[in-house]
């Protein structure tokens, strides 16, 4: 399993992204939203383009926070970062040298003047190698020992806008809801609803509203989906009760089914044996899904 975004449980709204757990940003990503989360993480050179509420903030390094900051717990700030609002914090703030806050800032506990991003950014380097090599229960062990419940996850380099979310890498959302067009490698998407269209290699729609088109190599339309544009793919799977309201547009052909099985379909189409049709599937489907 590769590295990938990871949106699970969370709402863009007009000005803010909110999140029902953590939040971790990877190095040189850019998102214009504001955020709302239980505890954020942010990677060095991150442009956050609104006001940052949680219980717990770690900004890294040469990190720009384009509104308030505020941490209902501790806060750690990076050597020059930017927020160019106020930085309120109602527990700890660890801050590094030479960072910029515009309408200055408040804290009611200890104030200690250092760089202290760099364990954090360890971890979450380290978090990142572990989904690159494949150590998926390493990753769920480490999380449960520090006890992170991540909502969002976005790689480095990511970009979230107004109108378009964008990634070099896989991306799986879960019960959410998101603005503007998704771009990205590999998508599944289950129980979300996205305002927009979606751009991808292989993707699956389980029980969800895409109200743009959908265009990709493999796709796959499943358990009552809903497409509010067109389709276009080399090959395209739909089970019957999902709803296309453009046209479908297949090189090689469409298929509609009463039931899709992921395994079976999956592995016939990646040209590989039964025994390595879970390892591939795994990628898409997990005990949650």
């Amino acid at each position: 399993m590769l590295e990938k975004m990871l949106i699970r449980g969370a709402k863009f709204e007009e000005r803010t992204i909110v999140a029902n757990g953590d939040v971790l940003i990877g190095q040189n990503s850019r998102v214009d939203y504001g955020i709302l989360a239980k505890r954020l993480t942010a990677g060095e050179r991150v442009f956050i383009g609104g006001d940052v509420i949680g219980e717990e903030v770690r900004i890294d390094s040469f990190s720009t926070i384009n509104g308030d900051l505020i941490s209902k717990g501790d806060a750690y700030i990076g050597e020059f970062a930017e927020i160019e609002g106020k930085l309120t914090v109602y527990g700890d703030l660890e801050i590094g040298r030479n960072v910029k806050i515009k309408n200055g800032f408040e804290a009611r506990g200890l104030i200690t003047i250092q760089n202290p991003a760099s364990v954090i950014f360890f971890l979450l380097l380290y978090l990142m190698l572990l989904f690159r090599l494949g150590k998926i229960e390493e990753v769920f062990k480490l999380i449960e020992d520090v006890e992170l419940e991540p909502s969002i996850i976005l790689p480095e380099k990511c970009s979230v806008g107004v109108d378009r979310i964008f990634t070099t890498k896989n991306a799986d959302l879960y019960d959410s809801r998101i603005l503007g067009t998704l771009k990205a490698r590999d998508i599944y998407l289950t129980r979300t609803e996205v305002v927009g269209g979606v751009r991808g290699r292989e993707i699956i729609v389980d029980r969800s509203m895409i109200h743009g088109s959908v265009e990709g190599k493999i796709i796959y339309l499943l358990n009552s989906s809903k497409v509010g544009m067109h389709v276009k793919g080399d090959r395209v799977y739909m089970e019957k009760g999902c709803i296309v309201d453009g046209g479908i547009i297949a090189r090689d052909g469409v298929w509609i089914k009463d039931s899709i099985d992921l395994k079976t379909d999956l592995g016939e189409e990646i040209g590989v044996g039964q025994g390595e049709v879970q390892e591939n599937v795994s990628e898409y489907i997990s005990g949650n899904r």
